[in-house]
């Protein structure tokens, strides 16, 4: 089984990386993998919105996401874990998020999604956030969503926690930890 997971956290072992790294835990524990993508330490272009990939499926530039765009083929897992700014996930991830144009000619404009594999294909999403209410959560699992049903993985799930604002703070969460080890295993189960 083929995992992937993308840190689209700018912040060096914040809260994103520990909760993904706890997943990532879980996995490994369960026998299995992780390669991850610390997608701030990527060359990443942004979209440029310029229909280039619409006859083809293939973005027209060349950069990192193309080894972002073959893990993700063939990958049966594949988990993000992002920061909320905003009300959305950070910049970093939308990047490449928005880079995944490509998928969605493939899939919605040729007709070619990507194959389930023998394992079908699932995902994971992890968010931490520094306000209170649940808009934030709502508004980057929407981006994650569309995300998800764009690169053909059908069935996610999300873990969220809000009150999250400073480096640290999900250490003092008092399940936050467990709940992503817990999600890594069943992620793989």
């Amino acid at each position: 089984m083929k995992i992937i997971a993308f840190c689209g956290s700018p912040r060096k072992k914040g809260n994103s990386e520990t909760l993904l790294n706890e997943a990532i835990k879980g996995i490994e524990n369960s026998g299995s993998t992780v390669e991850t993508f610390y997608l701030n330490k990527m060359n990443i272009k942004p979209c440029q919105g310029c229909g280039g990939c619409n006859d083809t499926g293939e973005c027209v530039f060349k950069d990192d996401m193309d080894m972002v765009s073959s893990a993700i083929r063939s990958s049966d897992r594949i988990i993000i874990a992002s920061p909320i700014y905003f009300y959305s996930v950070s910049a970093q991830t939308k990047i490449m998020i928005d880079r995944c144009q490509c998928f969605w000619s493939e899939k919605y404009l040729l007709k070619k999604p990507i194959e389930g594999g023998k394992h079908g294909r699932k995902g994971l999403m992890l968010l931490t956030g520094g306000m209170k209410n649940n808009t934030g959560v709502r508004c980057a699992e929407a981006c994650g969503t569309a995300f998800f049903r764009t690169v053909s993985v059908p069935e996610h799930s999300t873990l969220s926690y809000l009150e999250i604002d400073y480096k640290g703070d999900i250490l003092k969460h008092p399940t936050a930890l467990k709940d992503a080890y817990e999600a890594g295993v069943k992620l793989v189960s």
